[in-house]
């Protein structure tokens, strides 16, 4: 079939292979509405008291420490993914990426030699005034059904709130916990996480590891420029093997349903096409590689990221996928380690 978003046309689409295999919103790990946590208690959090492991019930109330430590390993380049104030797979893959960043010895605890290294650099909750830019291209809600979403002219956010706690890194949760009586209206002013500017660079070479769920970009010089948390395929639809190369960058892909190629979602049975946004099955970028219809992509469910399966490709936040795009170019090496 037809590689998706290739470069000799840069059709700005991905197919069917790639979306979530099980729709599982894990409840009473992520909570639909945090307690309250001010930005003073972020601050003014120490990180020596963060607790890592995540403990089992997992707490209903966001840790101020842990916000703290989710958002310097995120200026690193050793993204947590969603920052939501739990601890967790997703936290312990920062620090263990953070200690490749710094060349310190393997491992996912947060120690003196880790600790000592993050520099704070201002605070990591700061003040933002939201924008009438920021109101606009939201769309009502997203249906799951694709045949539904298919009608639609955008995948927008569906809210002020979701646009922003994307911009700024975090779970919907942490920010109206941030923010508890705030109406996310134009021209009111809020606090959001301090995450930096985005990681700039060329990569040459990037490593997909299965086991730990990662992906890592290399410079020439065989520097590490960041890690990433993701969700890479499952056992009926695993990633592929071996080396490929980056074919091509599409921003704000469509999306191609193809219930014979791929998986058929609920009573879908015609070819169908989505329309961009960040609520596209596969985000706003996808990375097109050379195996066809394989790639490295976005998501509308961030907190998710290695939570649940894929069909087969490399799923990233959207700002992780949209950080690693800036900095890779086709003919860029991807290989996928078990």
């Amino acid at each position: 079939m037809e590689p998706i978003g290739a470069y000799r046309d840069f059709l700005p689409m991905a197919t069917a292979r790639c979306y979530l295999a099980i729709w599982i919103i894990l409840t009473s790990w992520y909570p639909a509405v945090a307690a309250t946590i001010t930005a003073q208690d972020v601050n003014a959090a120490s990180i020596s008291s963060s607790h890592i492991e995540a403990p089992s019930p997992k707490p209903t109330n966001p840790d101020a420490a842990i916000v703290k430590l989710q958002i310097l390993l995120d200026r690193t380049g050793a993204s947590p993914g969603a920052i939501d104030g739990f601890g967790g797979d997703n936290l312990n893959k920062a620090i263990a990426g953070f200690n490749a960043l710094q060349g310190l010895p393997a491992g996912n605890k947060p120690d003196t030699a880790v600790l000592g290294r993050l520099e704070e650099q201002g605070p990591v909750v700061q003040s933002y005034s939201i924008t009438a830019d920021d109101g606009k291209d939201l769309v009502p809600k997203i249906p799951k059904d694709y045949a539904l979403q298919a009608k639609m002219d955008h995948l927008g956010y569906t809210s002020i709130a979701e646009k922003l706690a994307e911009r700024f890194h975090m779970s919907i949760a942490l920010l109206k916990a941030l923010n508890p009586t705030a109406s996310f209206t134009p021209g009111e002013t809020i606090s959001v996480a301090a995450t930096g500017a985005a990681k700039s660079g060329v990569v040459k070479r990037i490593e997909v590891h299965r086991q730990s769920g990662q992906v890592f970009a290399f410079a020439e010089d065989g520097s590490l420029l960041a890690v990433y948390p993701a969700t890479i395929g499952s056992e009926e639809t695993p990633s592929p093997s071996g080396k490929h190369k980056v074919k091509g960058v599409a921003r704000l892909p469509t999306y191609i349903y193809n219930p014979t190629i791929n998986f058929q979602q609920g009573h879908n049975k015609k070819i169908l096409k989505l329309p961009s946004g960040p609520n596209n099955p596969v985000g706003t970028v996808w990375i097109d590689l050379t195996e066809p219809t394989y790639g490295i992509h976005g998501t509308p469910d961030p907190e998710l990221i290695g939570k649940v399966d894929s069909h087969g490709c490399v799923r990233l936040t959207n700002w992780d996928v949209e950080e690693l795009a800036g900095m890779v170019k086709p003919g860029v090496v991807v290989e996928f380690i078990d």
